[in-house]
Parts: C-alpha cells; structure tokens; sequence
C-alpha cells in the first residue's frame, strides 16, 4: 500500500501531535458568525503557507463547512508549483501520513471518478514535493476525524475547469458525501518573488491585495473558472489558479451557486498584526465558502 510522508511538517506546521493540535486549535474561529453562511455548504478555497500566516484563513473555512457538514469525504484541489502534474493527477489509493496518524484515500470515489474521465489520472507520484495539499489535512483530521481524503493536483491550465466538472458529475452521479476544497494563496508581491509592478512599500503592498488579488477574488465570487485562470495567468494573481476553478467548477456540478468570502489578509498584515514587523513582501490569503 502507498503511502505519502509529510514533507513540509516541522517547517509550515508542527511534526509533533500535541505541538499539531496546539496549533490548529489555535487556528480555529471563536467568532463564526454561522447564521450568516448559506444553508448548504459544498466546498471552498483555502490557502496553504505557514499555519502562523495562512492557518486561521483555512481553519475558518473548515469550520464553516463542518458547521453544515460532516462529510465522509475531502476532496482537496492542489496547487502545481512544481509543474509536475497533466491535467488533474490523483492520489487515488492508499494512505496519507500526518502527525495526527494516517488518513485513508477514498479509493471507491477515485475508481469512479477516473471511469467517468480521462481528464483525471492515478498520478501518486505528482505528489510527492507538492505542499499545497498536505497543509490542509491535519486541519481536516482534526475537524473531521473519520472522513477519508482525495487528493487531486490541478494544473493551471484550461483544463483544471474540466478536471472539477469530472469530479464534480462524478460526486452528482453517485451522490457522493463530500466536500471539496481547493488550495490556494494569492498574489505573491515583492522582490523576492520577482514580481514588483507597483515598486515597494506599503502602498504596493496595499495594490497587491486591493487590486491584485481582490480583481481575482471578484471572479471567485462570482464563480466563473475561466476568468480566474485568465486573471491568474495575466496578473500572477494566484499560484493555484487550477485549483481554483477546478473548485469552482466541481461545486457548480453538485448545486452551489453562492460564494461568500469569509477571509482575506495578506502575509504583510498578519506579521505587522503579531511580530510587530513590516516587510517588503506579501502573499495573500482568502478564505471562501460555496453553497
């Protein structure tokens, strides 16, 4: 049986159990205003740095889904930074291991879905360096600690729109009790990432989440996954585009038609808000719910 290993535990969260349930709990919203989210819930977008920057934008989002849901699945949209992935490549059996113990992947929903497509492969080894994913599920195993997980890497290409309507029809199709989440940040500003078209400062920090990621954003909410490949491909303004509207797509196949933001900061705010330093660099953070 395959097994995928933690690669960035100890570095973007803790490879301890406790030091991992610290962490997470820490993460979680006391203030949900869950009156305020749709009466179904389907999926979201989360983002994937560092727990101390982007942990309490995803946990809010696992949160209010769990507030709807218990689902016997996640299916997890990830991002492609290493370009290592065709289409959509999934880890469609086995085991992912974390510091809160091994998740099981649901291989029933992936025999499906790769009968119903071709868009969609048992990739395992797509995984193996790609962290966008892994991020996620301690949080998951936490919230849900009897769900199992499919992983799927969505290339930022056109294609990532077809690989979440194969998922999507597929969940449809056999009523599948899941949820999905897509993973992903957003605009990564600064000279460290080469990336600089308003200069430095505070007020290009502010461009970069006021205008850069929140024209991306827009067309989160208003759930079209063509424009946000195009935005994201013209306007470096997400590095998981495909997860993106892999996400979107899949949700719309299994009924959403609402997003609702719940969280946007910046990796800029939330150092300034804890450490008391200012930077020459961002990376943004949204968290968004599909009903």
């Amino acid at each position: 049986m395959m097994v995928r290993d933690p690669i960035v535990s100890g570095q973007f969260y803790p490879s301890g159990r406790n030091a991992c349930l610290q962490n997470i709990q820490k993460c979680m919203p006391t203030d949900l205003d869950i009156d305020a989210l749709p009466p179904t819930l389907v999926g979201g977008i989360v983002p994937h740095a560092g727990w101390t920057f982007s942990g309490p934008t995803a946990a809010r989002v696992v949160a209010a889904l769990a507030a709807r849901r218990t689902p016997a699945t996640v299916v997890v949209f990830g991002s492609d930074h290493a370009r290592a992935a065709r289409a959509g490549a999934m880890f469609g059996t086995g085991r992912w291991a974390s510091p809160l113990g091994d998740v099981e992947i649901d291989e029933r929903l992936a025999e499906r879905i790769t009968s119903m497509t071709q868009v969609v492969i048992d990739d395992p080894h797509a995984h193996d360096r790609e962290h966008s994913i892994e991020v996620q599920i301690p949080i998951v195993q936490h919230v849900w600690p009897e769900a199992k997980i499919l992983p799927i890497i969505a290339a930022p290409t056109p294609q990532a729109v077809e690989v979440g309507r194969a998922v999507g029809r597929a969940l449809a199709a056999y009523k599948a009790d899941a949820v999905v989440l897509g993973s992903t940040d957003l605009t990564h500003y600064g000279p460290n990432y080469g990336f600089t078209p308003e200069g430095v400062g505070a007020d290009a920090l502010a461009w970069a989440k006021d205008t850069n990621d929140r024209r991306l954003i827009e067309l989160i909410l208003e759930m079209d996954a063509d424009a946000v490949l195009a935005d994201a491909a013209a306007n470096r303004s997400a590095c998981g585009a495909g997860a993106i509207a892999a996400t979107i797509a899949a949700c719309q196949q299994v009924g959403a038609g609402q997003a609702v933001l719940l969280e946007h900061t910046t990796s800029y705010e939330v150092a300034r808000r804890m450490f008391d330093e200012s930077a020459t660099m961002a990376v943004g953070y949204a968290g968004i719910v599909f009903g």
